[in-house]
């Protein structure tokens, strides 16, 4: 059945959100892993009467089904070729919360710290808290058998299941857990799964007991152990970890635990990873199971997070930390007891919850992190081994050994204290080379023997999925095998759940997901971060899916945030490009999917600081267009919205002699209606006034140029086209503050445009002509070694990151790095800020200044000056030309109403702080207050 049979077939069966297009299926091929299986469909039901319908018709049309949680599965077991199934859509409520009984009932798609937030006024909370936690779901937790960093404290997700309402391959319906006993109560049927998998047990108990569960991290297989007599024949339990192959879940009730308080970080410095593994045994004889986490983390995913400007609390001495969290009221004494114990180089205790915040972020982003930490690309596969702890750091030095036997590097880093080791390897993929794919399973292979010698599980907490499952027999003997082959007979006779994983595996090294283009891309962008590979750029995407958590504090992404759609997510765009260089599922840059990916793409620059893998969206978007459109292939013409919009700069400088008149004839209904059509902007938007006088025409006059008699002011204000053209008061109060501080000021009286719009629009070739211009025009006042202001964040940015990108002028480079911010200025002088003591601030940093600049001086100036600051999280919703263009409207304002206006109108008499023109275009729109820039607060304050 092709995929449009397949989708008119499901909703005919009452499953409407059903998906069989090109883009959805690009989206979907992928998960966290290397591997790539392209579905027939993508089904996300709305409710579990929907979820059984996909059932009955898996079962019906013999296709296959995967139940994908949120697509994070690190070992290929959320990928499938039939229907895969999103449940995380709809099937995301918490259904009750038993503060009595310490549980939650919850639907399979709820996501971990959803549940947190609704278990944290109870004071309660879900013990396991994976990497992911912002965005895995619980059913994925439950399929993989999930632990995190805080299971040494809490235990693994199967040690949290209370019970489960499930779906077994049969059509059987069961609700199982603590209190219902082995046949569980039935709902269609009599228990027949669950007795038919007691009596397997019964007849191979010696062999259950002696070869299950025999230590904590051993989660490969099925884990027969749980239906054990003496552990209560938990049916639930066992199917925990399962990885979607026996059932679906529709329900789960899970157990919740106190929120203990007085925790405290305990940094511990060791030479190197594998001393750090040693000192394991005795740290947890020493913390007498108080434990709650024990993590390690190699240096080279710190100095990373470094490199990109990110910044890194202070850490011990060493090459190689262990993180170990304590608490309670005696936390203190134990963390003295541990620091005794260590056998550590250098140590420290962190008591503040920020800093300790901090420090954890960079250990949750280690997967993406590690993956950028080599010389070249690193990828999952071998990824979560475990052994028994003691084993730790004689496993590390075996893997080292292994690893340099086979002219490979990989970033260990994990859940030391459960002796589980993650880890990112550098194998040489190339496309049309099968020398990467056989060292993959020859690696994989010598490793899964030698851990054998360490008693060791190939899966810690992932599951074994298409990377390990063929390993399976070098880790479980025949008569295992065999149990695990009646097992899924049992549950999934038909072997329609999931195929390909635990039981009849396909090969590890089949369906490998191409790391490199196969489509040769010619870029106008340098991507110096990529070789100028576009195709290696779009590649940086691991699937590790930071973007699609439902909440953030950062930036990325905006419109996923508004429309919870894959496709919006930075992680559904770069599988859509990576699909699009491969040219077979998605036909090229010219593909519609590709068209539909971008379109809701705000060019925030989010995912270049927060996607721990670097990717950068708003470049890829820029190249992707100027292929479309401007490249050696393109066939279209640019919208209307391009040329004018996206050559505002040109019309602004055209207008400006008649600015005040050009203003009144926008203000005239049939005209601004007319100018909005022509232009392709959506007629709820106003049209921004252009300033009746521009900031160089108001204050170069008179002035000397630089190159005229030498004229050395104390700073350079330069004119971005905002400020020039719509905001130049913005500079004037910007002139007033530093001349109060004792400085001369002028304005740079060339026009030196950067180029931003026709950057954001694809039409590369204009901007970079107009950058090496303005490039040209800046330098000397760079060189002269006085400082140069920008104002405009946005403008500020393009000259930062898109300059030096696309100009092969080597002075771009010091242009971008001698142009600073207000803060950065004022940061660096002998100079006392106004007091703002009583000063309430909602400040709503521009996109490009929190993910390129930085907002973190602006956040200190502004503390330091008394005010009160709320830093709004995320992106206003306007960004430039997108949400002034006719079809983003309604999402503009959805992603206004993610962060920014709800703390608008959470302080309605705070100052409200947007130093870019597209912010304040924004409130002005849609909540019509007046947001000031810095510059102006501050003046403001000098002046009263």
């Amino acid at each position: 059945m092709d995929a449009p049979d397949l989708v008119a077939e499901l909703r005919s069966r009452g499953i409407p959100d059903v998906d069989g297009s090109s883009l959805t299926r690009a989206l979907y091929s992928s998960d966290a892993s290397l591997y790539r299986v392209v579905p027939q469909a993508v089904a996300r039901p709305r409710h579990d009467g929907e979820l059984l319908a996909l059932l009955d018709a898996s079962r019906s049309l013999g296709v296959p089904l995967t139940m994908r949680g949120a697509g994070t599965s690190i070992a290929g077991n959320a990928v499938g070729p039939g229907i895969v199934v999103d449940t995380l859509k709809h099937l995301n409520k918490v259904v009750s919360i038993d503060r009595e009984a310490g549980t939650a009932v919850v639907q399979p798609g709820v996501v971990h710290a959803d549940l947190q937030r609704a278990a944290a006024p109870h004071g309660l909370r879900f013990g396991p808290d994976p990497s992911t936690h912002t965005r895995c779901t619980i059913g994925g937790m439950v399929g993989n058998n999930a632990c995190g960093s805080r299971a040494l404290g809490y235990g693994r997700t199967v040690d949290n299941v209370e019970g489960m309402r499930v779906a077994f391959g049969t059509g059987e319906v069961v609700s199982t857990g603590s209190t219902t006993g082995m046949g569980g109560s039935t709902s269609g049927g009599d228990g027949v799964a669950a007795s038919a998998l007691g009596s397997l047990v019964d007849q191979h108990l010696g062999h259950v007991r002696t070869e299950f569960g025999r230590f904590t991290r051993q989660v490969s297989g099925y884990s027969l152990e749980h239906l054990l007599p003496e552990n209560g024949r938990r049916v639930d339990r066992f199917l925990v970890g399962s990885e979607g192959t026996l059932g679906l879940v529709l329900e789960a009730t899970v157990r919740l635990v106190p929120e203990e308080t007085g925790r405290l970080l305990v940094l511990l410095g060791y030479p190197s990873m594998v001393e750090a593994a040693d000192a394991v045994p005795a740290l947890l004889a020493a913390g007498g199971g108080r434990l709650i986490a024990c993590e390690g983390l190699d240096a080279r995913i710190v100095d990373l997070v470094r490199a990109r400007g990110g910044g890194v609390p202070e850490l011990p001495r060493g090459a190689g930390w262990l993180f170990v969290e304590v608490a309670g009221e005696d936390a203190p004494a134990l963390a003295g007891r541990l620091v005794a114990e260590s056998a550590a180089l250098d140590s420290r205790v962190v008591s503040d919850a920020a800093e300790s915040a901090a420090l954890w972020r960079i250990r949750e982003d280690g997967a993406g992190l590690a993956a950028r930490s080599l010389g070249r690309p690193a990828y999952s596969g071998w990824e979560d081994a475990a052994v028994p702890p003691e084993r730790l750091g004689a496993w590390l030095r075996d893997f080292d050994e292994l690893l340099r036997g086979h002219d490979l590097d990989g970033v260990p880093y994990g859940h030391f204290g459960d002796g589980c080791v993650h880890v990112r390897i550098d194998f040489p993929f190339e496309p049309g080379d099968d020398r990467g794919r056989k060292l993959f399973r020859d690696f994989l292979t010598a490793c899964a023997l030698k851990l054998r010698d360490h008693g060791g599980s190939l899966s810690g907490e992932h599951g074994d999925g298409r990377a390990r499952s063929e390993l399976l027999p070098l880790m479980y003997d025949v008569e295992s095998l065999r149990l695990f082959g009646a097992v899924k007979a049992v549950c999934d006779p038909d072997n329609l759940l999931n195929p390909g994983n635990l039981v009849d595996p396909a090969p590890l090294d089949a369906d490998l997901r191409p790391v490199r283009p196969r489509l040769p891309i010619t870029p106008a962008l340098r991507l110096t971060h990529d070789g100028g590979s576009l195709g290696n750029a779009v590649h940086r995407c691991t699937g590790v899916g930071k973007c699609v958590a439902p909440r953030t504090n950062g930036v990325m992404c905006p419109s996923y945030l508004a429309t919870r759609d894959e496709k919006d997510s930075t992680r559904g765009r770069s599988r859509v490009l990576q699909e699009a260089l491969d040219g077979t599922l998605v036909r090229g840059l010219g593909d519609p999917a590709v068209d539909v990916a971008l379109d809701l793409c705000l060019a925030c620059k989010g995912c270049a600081s927060d996607c721990p893998t670097g990717v950068d969206m708003a470049t890829y978007k820029a190249e992707a267009l100027y292929q479309k459109y401007d490249g050696p292939d393109a066939t279209e013409r640019r919208p209307r919205s391009h040329l004018l919009l996206g050559r505002l700069p040109r019309w602004a400088a055209l207008a400006a002699p008649m600015a005040p008149v050009a203003n009144r004839m926008t203000k005239l209904g049939p005209v601004a209606r007319l100018a909005k059509a022509a232009a392709g902007i959506d007629q709820r938007r106003s049209i921004p006034s252009f300033a009746p006088k521009t900031l160089r025409r108001g204050r170069a006059k008179g002035l000397d140029r630089l190159d005229r008699h030498g004229v050395q002011p104390d700073v350079w204000i330069w004119a971005d086209s905002f400020t020039d053209h719509f905001l130049p008061q913005t500079a004037h109060a910007a002139i007033r503050v530093l001349e109060a501080a004792g400085l001369t000021v002028r304005v740079i009286p060339d026009d030196a445009c950067c180029g931003l719009t026709w950057v954001t629009t694809g039409q590369l070739d204009r901007a970079r002509a107009i950058m090496e211009r303005t490039v040209a025009t800046l330098a000397p006042y760079v060189f002269s070694g006085v400082p140069v202001l920008g104002l405009e964040p946005s403008c500020l940015a393009t000259l930062r990151s898109d300059a030096v990108e696309l100009t092969d002028d080597p002075r771009a480079h010091d242009v971008a790095g001698g142009v600073l911010t207000l803060a950065e200025l004022l940061a660096d002088l002998d100079w006392t800020p106004p007091d703002l003591s009583g000063v309430t601030v909602v400040a709503q940093p521009h996109c490009h200044h929190a993910s390129v600049l930085g907002w973190e001086a602006d956040q200190r100036l502004l503390e330091s000056a008394g005010a009160t600051v709320t830093r709004v999280a995320g992106c206003c919703g306007l960004a430039g030309n997108f949400g002034m263009e006719k079809g983003h409207y309604e999402v503009s304002v959805a992603i206004a109403e993610t962060h920014l206006l709800p703390a608008v109108r959470a302080h309605q008499d705070a100052v409200v702080l947007a130093d870019g023109m597209s912010c304040r275009v924004q409130l002005d729109d849609l909540a019509d207050v007046p947001a000031i820039h810095l510059a102006e607060l501050l003046a403001s304050k000098l002046e009263a």
